[in-house]
């Protein structure tokens, strides 16, 4: 075999290894129909208000179930740069479906790997939408700490209902045992 594709095949299974012992699955639910704008803006105004009661700035985005924008509301006085990483929490949460604090989370616990997936903003503050047990899109919050930022989406996601906790992370793979070489 091609020693290329082989280094090829290893990194694609040790990049599996990597995900399978994330901080936190997925969330088994399913995509439902994409979340209303009435309801995105409703969702935005108390992550806002959340934001406002406890003297922090804050943008927030609300995106479908691809991803894709339709809401968004940013407070005065909110750094530029949360406009764009506001958005970026959401669409995390909405396509990797659990929280963006598993990827936080995870890469504190030392799984650098993490920061090689295309499309992930590995900080608190994004969540994924349920009603009535499927996913219909996601909130981002951003412009103060992480913690903070998750305050303000779990006040906005709490609306909903209750929402999924995501399951227990899988136990890591057992180390591969070397086979003892063939003696001729």
């Amino acid at each position: 075999m091609n020693s290329r594709f082989v280094t090829t095949m290893l990194l694609g299974v040790a990049f599996t290894a990597v995900l399978s012992r994330n901080a936190s699955a997925q969330l088994p639910n399913g995509y439902g129909q994409a979340i209303s704008v009435e309801t995105a803006r409703k969702l935005a105004a108390t992550a806002a208000a959340e934001g406002k009661k406890n003297g922090w700035n804050v943008a927030v985005a609300i995106v479908d179930t691809a991803g894709d924008l339709v809401f968004f509301e940013r407070m005065d006085n909110t750094q530029a740069a949360s406009s764009i990483v506001a958005q970026e929490k959401a669409r995390t949460a909405a396509r990797f479906k659990r929280p963006t604090k598993a990827f936080e989370d995870a890469i504190a616990g030392g799984r650098q790997a993490i920061l090689g997936l295309p499309g992930v903003t590995p900080l608190e503050g994004g969540l994924p939408l349920v009603i009535e047990g499927k996913i219909v899109g996601a909130i981002g919050v951003s412009g103060a700490t992480s913690p903070q930022d998750g305050v303000c989406a779990q006040a906005a996601a709490d609306t909903l209902g209750k929402q999924p906790t995501p399951p227990a992370p899988a136990a890591p793979p057992a180390p591969a045992t070397p086979k003892p070489p063939v003696k001729k």
